[in-house]
């Protein structure tokens, strides 16, 4: 019975772990993306610097967001899994 238990825990476990790891992948890649298009855009019109940080900063709330709700679930699952 006991050993049940332990693999419950250990699968509930990985499921954080993969929760937290392929929910960060998305968000990882697409600020990594965006950072590169502000830089391309400032270099091509440096005088527009201040509207493309401010969208920059903007984008880069909105893309983090969905690593935070991944981070969230891995949560709940380690709570739930005691």
């Amino acid at each position: 019975m006991v050993e049940g238990i332990f693999y419950a825990k250990a699968a509930a476990y990985m499921g954080a772990a993969f929760a937290v790891g392929f929910g960060c992948l998305g968000p990882a890649l697409g600020q990594g993306m965006i950072g590169s298009k502000a830089c391309e855009s400032i270099g091509k019109n440096p005088e527009g610097a201040d509207k493309v940080r401010a969208a920059m900063m903007i984008a880069l709330i909105a893309v983090e967001s969905s690593a935070i709700y991944a981070l969230v679930v891995s949560f709940f699952i380690l709570i739930l899994s005691k």
